[in-house]
């Protein structure tokens, strides 16, 4: 019986593939996205160094919606982190979606970051 890759193994071998024409610099930072059923995380990554320059996160005290789930949330975050960009002089990004479709969540992040300012 052949038993088919969960969803997970499948959005990695994805992200995997995408990481290798998307790289962060100093100057142009990788925006990468990871959603969870309950949660939706945003970083600015430095790939060269690698760190972390900045983040947000449904889990931040900042971010008022009840659900960290939806698409609500997920537009919080998108502003959020680009708002903590900005602070530290980041507008250029490489926006990397993390092996998820850009639909949805992912969109709705995505279209807030660039709405606050981030260019990408």
């Amino acid at each position: 019986m052949i038993t088919k890759p969960d969803k997970n193994a499948v959005r990695k071998r994805r992200h995997a593939r995408v990481r290798k024409s998307v790289f962060g610099t100093q100057e142009r930072p990788r925006l990468n996205v990871y959603r969870s059923n309950k949660h939706i995380n945003a970083q600015l990554i430095d790939d060269v160094e690698g760190v972390t320059l900045a983040s947000a996160s449904t889990k931040d005290n900042e971010i008022t919606t009840q659900s960290g789930s939806n698409v609500d949330a997920a537009v919080e975050v998108g502003k959020l982190v680009a708002k903590r960009a900005q602070d530290k002089g980041y507008k250029l990004v490489v926006f990397d979606r993390g092996g998820y479709l850009y639909h949805g969540r992912v969109k709705a992040l995505a279209d807030a970051a660039r709405e606050a300012g981030l260019e990408f």
